[in-house]
């Protein structure tokens, strides 16, 4: 987790929960809280990288045409 979000407000909210999904978690000594709110930051962080994706789905594919009939920009220069 970043350390930035230590210091970020926090809002109370409530959610529903399974009661065997509450009672294992509980049991095993898990912060709620904090198990949601890492898993929430993991799935937003893969929900925007993949609208992101879709956003730029045509020129990406322009993009991959052209680097692949005309090859890499700068290409001569790489050294890897």
């Amino acid at each position: 987790m970043h350390a930035h979000h230590k210091t970020v407000p926090k809002k109370a909210t409530n959610i529903t929960l399974a009661l065997d999904v509450y009672n294992d978690a509980k049991a095993l000594g898990m912060n709620l809280s904090q198990t949601c709110e890492r898993l929430l930051r993991e799935t937003i962080r893969i929900e925007q990288a993949q609208r992101w994706a879709e956003q730029h789905a045509e020129f990406i594919h322009a993009y991959n045409e052209i680097s692949e009939s005309e090859g890499l920009p700068l290409e001569q220069w790489r050294q890897f």
